[in-house]
C-alpha cells in the first residue's frame, strides 16, 4: 500500500450539537476522534486539526488561523505538516470508518494515477472528507485559491474538489456515515449494539483500550469458551480464554498463530474432560441402566 500521511479534521462549533466537544462524544466507549484515528493507524504521520485533547495514539497537533475557519483552511494548516507523497483526509466525527476503507482509498489513488480518490456516499454525493489526495495537487490548489480569494476562511471544499482529477470509491453504508446532530450520535450509538455488530464492536474497543494490535479468530476462541463451559463447568470458559492469551503472550511474538495453538490446545483439553465424564457417567450408570438406555 502506498506510504501515506493522515489529516484529521477535528475543529468545528457543532453548532447543531449546542456547541457540544464533537470528537470527544463517546460512541461505543470510545471518543469519535479514537475511532478515526484507530481507522488511520497505518499513516506515517497522523495529524490532527482542532484543540489539543488526549488521544489513544500519538498524533501531530495543528490549528488553523484563525481558529474556526472552516475545513479549507483546516486543511492547510493539516498539510503544511505532513511530508508523504500522498495524505488521507478525514473528519473527526466517523464512527463506522474502517481501515478496509481507508485501504481502499489509498490504494485507488494509488492505481488510478488521479490526483485525489474519494468516497460517495449511499445517495452519490461526493466525500471530500473521506478522501486520500496526491499531496502536491493538493498544495497546489489551497495555494491558488487562496491567492483566488484573498484566504481560504469560510470557502467551501468544493472549489478544491471541482479543480481536482478524481477517483470516485462507493461507500459501504455507513462508511461515511457521519455525526452532525444528537440523532446521528443516537443511531450511531444504537448500530453498535445491533446483533450482527456488537461482537466486533466489542473487541475492537478492547484492543484499542488495551492498546492490541492483534487480530485473531474469535469464533475459535468462542468454540473454545463454549466447550470450556460445557465440558467443565460455566466458569471455565472466561477463565481459559484468559489463560490461552496469556499462553500465547509468553510463546514468542504472541501473534495469531500462537492464539491458534494454545487455543487448539485447550480446545483438545476440553474435549478430553467432556469425554471423560462422559464415560464416568455411563460406567456408574452399570450395565442394566446402560443397555436401557
Amino acid at each position: 500500500m502506498t506510504a501515506y500521511d493522515a489529516i484529521v479534521l477535528a475543529g468545528g462549533a457543532a453548532k447543531r450539537l449546542g456547541g457540544a466537544d464533537k470528537p470527544a462524544l463517546s460512541v461505543g466507549g470510545r471518543p469519535l476522534l479514537d475511532r478515526v484515528l484507530t481507522a488511520c493507524r497505518d499513516a506515517g504521520r497522523t495529524v490532527v486539526v482542532g484543540g489539543r485533547r488526549a488521544t489513544a495514539r500519538p498524533v501531530v497537533w495543528a490549528r488553523e488561523d484563525p481558529p474556526g475557519g472552516g475545513p479549507l483552511a483546516a486543511l492547510d494548516a493539516g498539510v503544511r505538516q505532513t511530508a508523504a507523497d500522498a495524505v488521507l483526509v478525514l473528519s473527526a466525527d466517523l464512527p463506522f470508518l474502517g481501515e478496509s476503507t481507508v485501504r481502499r482509498l489509498i490504494g485507488t489513488l494509488g492505481s488510478s494515477g488521479r490526483e485525489a480518490a474519494l468516497l460517495t456516499d449511499p445517495d452519490g454525493r461526493d466525500q471530500p472528507l473521506v478522501a486520500a489526495y496526491r499531496t502536491e495537487p493538493l498544495r497546489r490548489e489551497l495555494a491558488l485559491l487562496a491567492t483566488e480569494y484573498g484566504s481560504l476562511t469560510g470557502l467551501p471544499l468544493r472549489l478544491l474538489t471541482q479543480e481536482l482529477d478524481l477517483a470516485r470509491i462507493h461507500a459501504e453504508p455507513f462508511a461515511s456515515f457521519d455525526c452532525d446532530t444528537w440523532e446521528d450520535i443516537s443511531a450511531a450509538r444504537a448500530r453498535i449494539r445491533e446483533h450482527g455488530n456488537v461482537l466486533d464492536e466489542w473487541i475492537t474497543a478492547v484492543k484499542d483500550e488495551l492498546g492490541i494490535e492483534l487480530d485473531v479468530d474469535t469464533g475459535a476462541l468462542l468454540d473454545l469458551a463454549r466447550d470450556a463451559a460445557h465440558g467443565v463447568a460455566r466458569p471455565a470458559a472466561p477463565l481459559t480464554t484468559f489463560l490461552v492469551g496469556y499462553a500465547a503472550a509468553k510463546a514468542g511474538d504472541g501473534g495469531p498463530e500462537a492464539v491458534a495453538e494454545a487455543s487448539r490446545k485447550a480446545a483438545a483439553l476440553a474435549r478430553r474432560w467432556e469425554a471423560e465424564a462422559q464415560q464416568s457417567a455411563h460406567e456408574s450408570a452399570g450395565p442394566d441402566q446402560a443397555d436401557a438406555g
